[in-house]
């Protein structure tokens, strides 16, 4: 699968970090505003599930094809393209408002998406220690989930109807695109080939597969549905956004936990109790009518939610040199993207349940955190089932 090594002297932060801050702003705002938007623009509500998997769909077909596009274009020029297709995508959206347009759009974004992914991650996830990459990831992680956190405050001020909420997303991503495109070192150095072999791909990790597949499953219905969930339970789309800012701040706040305790402690049990944090969330969601306790009760969900992927793509790349590091992190998101495509539809299946959407992740993470628990229990301290080097 990968295609290149690179070697990582002078891999700054900087334009990386910076550059997927406004990308989250802008990803932010708009994953609550497709929803909240459909009747503004003449479309109906049932397109909603729809455009959610059709984006996670175009997720899973872009990260078939990231690395390559990375090895012949370079970090920097790759993140400046897939961030220029993203905007593109927007402008097709508000040109054209007719339900097969909005689709085919969302599968463009989905593949550009899949590409500001690869490209950042792999990017800081290129260095030569365990915990330099634990770091890292978790400044990643805080820098996505504080930008999407801050998109859905935007919600209150701006609203979502109507073009001007989409021009605000289109300018927060120029100036996305702005350190890329200014700033022309501290990318990572390509120097030579390297591939992860097919018959290699069995010794990856499995806790760490499901743990990327399962985050999916949970962070599709979030982004795609919760907006639209929460809007019926509130009544009120501003009320809707600050929930939404409240799960992805819970996501943006553990992201320094998870940096302090993934290096030291097993991945598996840390991604088991994260799950039942997550449990315990649920709970507090269905049984409390307290807005505290509610609000707490969905920061805690965030948190749980938030937390699987950094962990798991973190226990896949333990071991690995930084050659495959791209490689790694591009079969990490084909099993989020699967999830992701999955996750909308089978949370619709639950729909004949009172809080059918709540349901649907609590059960998703309790069946998680009793299959990590196992293989915490049965594991070896010292198994981290890396690729051979």
């Amino acid at each position: 699968m990968g295609t290149f090594a690179c070697s990582n002297p002078k891999n700054s932060t900087f334009v990386p970090v910076v550059g997927l801050s406004f990308f989250a702003i802008a990803s932010g705002f708009l994953m609550s505003l497709i929803p909240l938007s459909l009747q503004s623009f003449g479309l109906s509500l049932t397109l909603t599930p729809w455009l959610a998997s059709i984006f996670y769909l175009g997720l899973l077909i872009g990260s078939l094809q990231i690395e390559s596009v990375v090895a012949r274009m370079g970090h920097r020029l790759a993140f400046i393209l897939f961030l220029s297709v993203l905007l593109l995508s927007i402008f097709l959206m508000i040109a054209l408002p007719s339900a097969a347009t909005w689709l085919a759009a969302r599968f463009i974004a989905g593949i550009a998406v899949a590409g500001v992914f690869v490209v950042v991650e792999s990017w800081l996830l290129m260095a030569d220690t365990a915990k330099q990459r634990a770091k890292r990831l978790g400044l990643y992680m805080t820098s996505l989930y504080g930008g999407n956190a801050l998109g859905q405050l935007a919600l209150v001020p701006i609203g979502a109807v109507g073009i001007f909420p989409y021009s605000v997303v289109i300018g927060v991503l120029l100036i996305a695109i702005l350190p890329p495109l200014l700033i022309k070192v501290g990318q990572p150095d390509c120097t030579g080939h390297q591939k992860i072999k097919f018959a290699e791909l069995k010794t990856l990790s499995r806790p760490a597969i499901l743990g990327c597949l399962v985050s999916g499953m949970l962070m599709a219905p979030i982004y795609g549905l919760m907006p639209l969930y929460l809007k019926a339970q509130t009544g009120s789309a501003e009320q809707s956004g600050m929930l939404m800012a409240i799960i992805i701040l819970g996501g943006m706040l553990v992201q320094p936990v998870v940096s302090y305790l993934s290096p030291k402690m097993s991945k598996t049990l840390l991604m088991s109790l994260f799950c039942l944090l997550g449990v315990l969330g649920v709970i507090g969601i269905l049984t409390t009518h307290d807005s505290i306790l509610l609000s707490s009760s969905y920061m805690l969900l965030g948190a749980s939610v938030f937390s699987l992927y950094p962990v798991a793509i973190s226990l896949a790349c333990d071991s690995l040199g930084v050659s495959k590091i791209v490689a790694a992190t591009e079969i990490m998101l084909l099993s989020y993207s699967a999830g992701s495509v999955a996750g909308p539809v089978v949370a619709q299946t639950f729909k004949h349940y009172n809080n059918s959407l709540i349901m649907y992740l609590g059960v998703c993470m309790l069946t998680m955190c009793i299959y990590m628990l196992i293989k915490s229990a049965t594991s070896k301290p010292s198994d981290h089932s890396a690729i051979p080097q």
